[in-house]
């Protein structure tokens, strides 16, 4: 008979999920992970890594596209839509294959089915309509002393933007179109929504962009959106900002969405929708309310080490709220174990949490904006360094582009790093562990950086702020 005692359950394999699993098993816990749907939850499945993969084919098609420029020569350029999303799915399903293999290696067992909390220490599982890997453990009543809800989050629908997998997508659809549309409407300018307008755009599609607020990416610096703004526009995207789309009208194989904007009214004709206004958190049907586990704005409410307001429940990762990021989830679900462990960890800092937009230009930041240091009256420091003064971004090909840093005068404190340009999304960790070691614009100055390459623009931008900048 199959044991049904643990000291740790988990609810969701996402990256939280089964990252905290696997901590909690080198901590010495007895652990178990409960999933209804596919190991590594969104993220490896539906997010993150698939979105990648199409991301990576897009950038590789534009290359192609542009061969001439470097020299090359590059016929009868064409794409498969659906080879395309064939080599995602098989990107993600690795990456699931992956997931089962740390448990099993770790020694966490998999509960499939979908699980509910009865009371503090006790989770009852239902059989899901997914299958399950083989082992797995199924439906019925177990109990651990610590519960950690990772159930993630799921798109957010607006009245009137409701989809229907065929002409409104969310993006698990935009994910793997049976083919490229001509034309595409975007609603929401996150993270998510300009992701899928750069490789659609990319692709060939005819892509508008509507976003309610007054910029495009609305949670990043201001001057680096507007960089990026005018970019997307370059290459053809058109962005309405300030406006919103009040009403949908689906015929046989297109829609006419009614956009208001300035106080005007205007309707655009489009093949396919993609409604991409956030996401929300899967708090439904886990008989939190029933236990008085508190939420707020669709999300578990925790303090800094993933601590509910019950004794004996936890959460982490996008059902515990903002910002919803698979790498804060992960690092979530270890401060909680950790914390349960008794290590004594830092408690979450959410203002060390690097975000990431893989885009064409790429977007990546940590810290504060300028506008956010500027509304907390701090006496800063802002320094620049633009791609064009840079000479392995000239040998690349890739010139456009900016490094921005802000400083705190009176400190040296390094309190934002913003940025736009190639593979900024693998630079930017250089600020983060700059920030996390509490480090001074003294020490970014002292510090070596190699030759050539994209990185030598983190330096200079610091070198900027303090009036030392050298190639510009």
């Amino acid at each position: 008979m199959a044991d049904t005692n643990f000291d740790v359950i988990i609810i969701g394999s996402g990256p939280g999920g089964y990252v905290t699993a696997i901590r909690a098993a080198q901590l010495g816990f007895k652990v178990a992970i409960v999933e209804k749907s596919y190991l590594g939850g969104i993220c490896l499945n539906w997010g993150c890594i698939p979105t990648k993969a199409l991301l990576r084919s897009a950038e590789i098609y534009h290359y192609m596209q542009h061969a001439k420029d470097y020299g090359l020569k590059a016929d009868n350029i064409g794409f498969d839509a659906e080879a395309i999303v064939k080599r995602s799915r098989g990107v993600s399903k690795r990456l699931n294959d992956g997931v089962g293999f740390l448990m099993k290696k770790n020694k966490v067992s998999i509960i499939w089915g979908e699980a509910a909390v009865d009371a503090p220490g006790k989770v009852t599982v239902k059989a899901s309509s997914v299958e399950g890997p083989k082992g797995a453990l199924g439906a019925g009543s177990y109990q651990a002393k610590h519960i950690i809800i990772a159930t993630g989050a799921r798109p957010r629908v607006l009245p009137g933007l409701e989809p229907d997998k065929k002409l409104v997508w969310t993006y698990f659809e935009a994910m793997v179109p049976p083919s490229i549309p001509k034309s595409l409407l975007v609603v929401g300018s996150g993270a998510i929504g300009i992701e899928f307008a750069s490789f659609f755009r990319t692709m060939g599609a005819d892509v508008t962009v509507v976003e309610v607020l007054p910029q495009v990416l609305p949670v990043e610096d201001h001057e680096i959106q507007t960089f990026a703004r005018k970019a997307f526009e370059k290459q053809g995207i058109k962005i309405m900002t300030g406006a919103k789309v009040v009403k949908l009208d689906k015929q046989a194989d297109s829609v006419t969405a009614t956009i208001e904007a300035d106080g005007k009214t205007q309707q655009v004709t489009v093949e396919r929708v993609i409604s991409a206004v956030g996401v929300v958190g899967n708090i439904e049907n886990l008989g939190l309310e029933k236990l008085g586990v508190k939420t707020e704005r669709g999300c578990v409410v925790i303090d800094g080490y993933g601590k509910t307001n019950v004794p004996g429940i936890y959460a982490i990762g996008d059902v515990a709220g903002p910002p919803m990021l698979a790498h804060k989830a992960e690092h979530e679900g270890v401060v909680c174990i950790e914390a349960i462990k008794g290590l004594h960890p830092h408690p979450m800092n959410k203002q060390m949490i690097p975000g990431c937009t893989y885009c064409s230009p790429q977007i990546a930041s940590v810290g504060l904006t300028e506008q956010a240091c500027k509304d907390k009256k701090l006496d800063i420091r802002v320094g620049r360094f633009p791609f064009v003064g840079n000479g392995k971004a000239i040998a690349l090909g890739e010139d456009q582009g900016l490094v921005k840093v802000i400083f705190d005068k009176k400190t040296g404190q390094l309190l934002g790093a913003h940025m736009v340009g190639a593979e900024v999304t693998e630079l930017i960790q250089g600020y983060v562990v700059a920030m996390n070691l509490e480090t001074t614009e003294e020490e970014l100055m002292h510090t070596v950086f190699p030759h050539p390459t994209l990185s030598e623009m983190m330096k200079e931008a610091v070198l900027d702020a303090y009036g030392r900048v050298l190639n510009m």
